[in-house]
């Protein structure tokens, strides 16, 4: 739980800082952010929750 709430909250710092340097425009990142939750809605969020695990084990590792 604590990593799920500290990766949304980096990855929307990311994104908020893409979208006031205008690299994403509000268009663009509104469709993500949609793709995000239809993805979340699927059989892959298991992976992706396994994988994003896994990424924070090794970085906590180093």
């Amino acid at each position: 739980m604590v990593f799920t709430v500290s990766a949304a909250v980096l990855l929307a710092v990311i994104v908020i800082v893409l979208l006031k340097g205008g690299y994403v425009r509000f268009g663009s990142m509104l469709a993500c952010t949609l793709f995000g939750f239809t993805l979340a809605a699927t059989g892959l969020a298991p992976l992706i929750n396994g994988a994003l695990s896994s990424l924070a084990g090794l970085v906590a590792g180093l």
